[in-house]
């Protein structure tokens, strides 16, 4: 078989900044291991790392490098949470496992930040606090429900009012926010590539430019084929995300790719710097169509949203993003921005983020839902728990069947409507 092209990265300001990329040299040799992983982004990184510190021997088989996909160029937040309201959370799982899935998914931050830190790896990360920001009131009303329900069950979190907000942000824009102080930040792609380089220090093989291209049970193990090599495993985990392919009968029509982009200057003066979120805690807005942004640790800012349903790779592609933050702070007008790019990443229908086991000793985990960075990191740990354990390993999350979306073809002129539908209905605060 001919090896597929090897596609540059993204250009983007990660990948003009990262960390180096540890050596991920293509399969070219079969391989007998324990567990393959297919999708080296977080969720397969960091699975493959939890599954070499318990002595399983591991192999990701990426079809890019690592980080290539939207764990490298994604709005760099690690916030905590779900896309859901843990009352909401209870009420759709009962109150065991809603409990179960809250407690795990607003602690992800600190499993993330603890595993950095664990590792040292060098990726600018902080944790400074996430905010949740509504500029309505009808938003507003929403995020102060959602911090009831989670001080009454002993987080640490508050609500803002519109004059805390102008501190904390530099902008009279917000009237209300939630703020969590177990959020951050940090620089995906040198973040992935540090975890790449974790799980290989732990004993994982980590493969770039070795696509997955068929999956299927030979004997009691399962044979994946690769442009040079076949893998036989007993176990394989799914960790495609935004990039699911038919790799597996039906699964990408599962999950709606989006693409989320960014833009960002250059390093902004000392002095415009500490005047826009000068406690550098992140910020994400509420609304249909979700805005967020942080100033990095270099003084630049990134602004993130919806963009074009394409792949870019210039801030004029995503100008509204720059109008929008001159809008919040005057003082950028005149500002260099240097930089807009954008990724794939995976929505599900419910919103909440899905695990299937569709066949025996088959794991798929996918659509963070735009909370990969965290989400994805402290999944790695409970899917390495699933697949040494198996069915009587119990995990944190529901795990369901797949159920195709009715009418996927038409995903791009959904999103595109959605998209324009949101955007109308955030300015009329509706």
């Amino acid at each position: 078989m001919n090896a597929p092209a090897r596609l540059p990265l993204p250009p983007s300001l990660y990948a003009d900044t990262a960390v180096a990329p540890t050596a991920t040299p293509p399969l070219d040799i079969d391989k007998n291991v324990s567990v393959a992983i297919v999708g080296g982004g977080f969720t397969g990184l960091s699975t493959a790392l939890h599954l070499a510190e318990q002595g399983v021997e591991a192999l990701v088989l990426e079809a890019q490098e690592p980080g290539w996909g939207a764990s490298g160029n994604n709005g760099g937040q690690t916030n905590p949470g779900l896309k859901h309201d843990p009352d909401q959370i209870e009420a759709d799982f009962g109150p065991e496992l809603g409990r179960r899935m809250i407690e795990f998914s607003y602690g992800t931050t600190n499993f993330t930040h603890d595993l950095i830190r664990r590792y040292q790896i060098p990726c600018e990360a902080r944790q400074k606090g996430t905010l949740r920001a509504a500029y309505n009131e009808v938003s507003a009303a929403a995020i102060e429900r959602t911090a009831q329900q989670c001080i009454r069950r002993g987080m640490p979190v508050s609500f803002l009012d519109r004059e805390q907000l102008r501190e904390m942000t530099g902008t009279d824009r917000y009237i209300g926010a939630m703020l969590d102080a177990r959020g951050g930040d940090l620089h995906p792609l040198s973040y992935a590539r540090g975890l790449a380089r974790a799980a290989m220090s732990a004993g994982a093989n980590v493969h770039g430019e070795t696509p997955a291209l068929s999956l299927r049970r030979e004997g009691s193990r399962w044979r994946i084929e690769t442009p040079r090599a076949a893998v036989h495993a007993e176990k394989v985990l799914l960790a495609t995300n935004g990039f699911t392919d038919d790799l597996w009968l039906a699964l990408r029509r599962t999950i709606v790719p989006v693409f989320s982009s960014i833009a960002a200057t250059a390093p902004l003066s000392d002095e415009v710097a500490r005047s826009i979120m000068p406690t550098r805690s992140v910020l994400y807005e509420s609304g249909h169509i979700t805005v967020y942004y942080r100033i990095d640790q270099h003084g630049r800012l990134l602004m993130g949203g919806r963009g074009p349903m394409r792949w870019i790779n210039s801030p004029s592609d995503v100008a509204y993003l720059v109008r929008y933050a001159e809008r919040l702070w005057p003082q950028l007008k005149g500002v260099s921005w240097t930089h807009g790019w954008n990724s794939r990443l995976a929505i599900t229908k419910d919103h909440y983020p899905h695990v299937h086991e569709p066949a025996e000793d088959i794991l798929i985990s996918l659509g963070c839902n735009g909370r990969g960075v965290a989400l994805s990191t402290a999944m790695g740990a409970q899917l390495a728990r699933r697949l040494i354990g198996g069915a009587k390993a119990e995990i944190d999350m529901p795990i369901t069947g797949i159920k195709p979306i009715p009418m996927h073809a038409l995903w791009p002129v959904a999103v595109t409507s959605a998209v324009i539908t949101g955007r109308v209905r955030d300015r009329l605060g509706i």
